[in-house]
């Protein structure tokens, strides 16, 4: 069997009475190690003392080139693909699902806390939000704005944007790449500073922009650990806010309900 386990957002205390039962019966380990982190900065150390059981990382090209290698172990064993948050919270594990029933493995789910909710903290209800969007690095030569049309849409709706933003482990150079023998990046967590440094940049190029540096979002540092940071304010002013460590998230704000509004004002911005 196939267990697909949701670790949560904080540290190793955070996984559930039913997925630390399914580890336990487990007689291999991987963990996937490029679409999340826990919010503590853990390393495997703790989950490995917690569990009593070895962990292996699974990367990006692991998860990508070589998934087929620990779906065929599933075939006689019981294999756990641990994941930071909720499986379903990136889209290559619904397609390690797909994979696994078609080549005949039973597939067990454990849910568990993600972003996509724990954002309901600063008081945005959830039905109010419309498609989430990520927000990539940029580089000199590559400056993608498609998020932007779909902030613009939520927008128009009155709808909240949740916008997820980028990360790099063990990423390749491109110079590496041209060379056949691969060597990687230092790993990277995009901050909020910079997501919407690049939030703005896409809106400056329109006549009408859907948004500005005077337009209400939500700033989120560490979702679920004990040091979480909460920062509600006009993008000018997260822009002048240290945020800290990693992972980090930021909603733009559609209209609000009163009651959404008078939350927001516990998280407000005071510079």
């Amino acid at each position: 069997m196939l267990y697909i386990i949701g670790l949560g957002l904080g540290d190793e205390r955070d996984i559930t009475l039913k997925g630390l039962e399914a580890v336990k019966k487990c007689d291999k380990l991987y963990m996937e190690a490029y679409t999340s982190l826990l919010s503590s900065g853990l390393t495997t150390t703790a989950l490995e003392t917690l569990y009593g059981k070895p962990i292996t990382l699974a990367d990006r090209e692991f998860v990508e080139e070589r998934a087929d290698e620990f779906l065929s172990e599933a075939r006689n064993a019981h294999v756990a693909f641990l994941v930071v948050g909720d499986p379903f919270g990136a889209t290559t594990h619904a397609d390690l699902v797909v994979r696994a029933k078609k080549m005949g493995i039973v597939v067990e789910v454990v849910y568990n806390a993600s972003v996509m909710n724990a954002i309901g903290i600063c008081g945005l209800q959830l039905y109010r939000y419309g498609e989430t969007v990520s927000i990539p690095f940029f580089t000199e030569t590559w400056r993608p704005g498609s998020f932007y049309e779909k902030i613009e849409r939520n927008r128009s709706m009155g709808l909240h944007t949740l916008c997820l933003l980028d990360i790099r482990v063990k990423e390749p150079t491109l110079e590496s790449l041209c060379r056949g023998r691969k060597t990687y990046e230092p790993p990277r967590y995009m901050t909020i500073n910079t997501a919407i440094e690049q939030l703005l940049e896409i809106a400056q190029a329109h006549e009408e922009p859907t948004y500005t540096e005077d337009t209400e979002c939500v700033g989120f540092a560490r979702l679920g650990s004990e040091d979480q940071m909460i920062v509600a304010g006009t993008m000018k002013q997260l822009q002048l806010v240290d945020f800290g460590a990693p992972l980090h998230c930021l909603v733009i704000t559609g209209k609000t309900h009163p009651l959404e509004t008078e939350m927001l004002d516990f998280y407000r911005c005071r510079t």
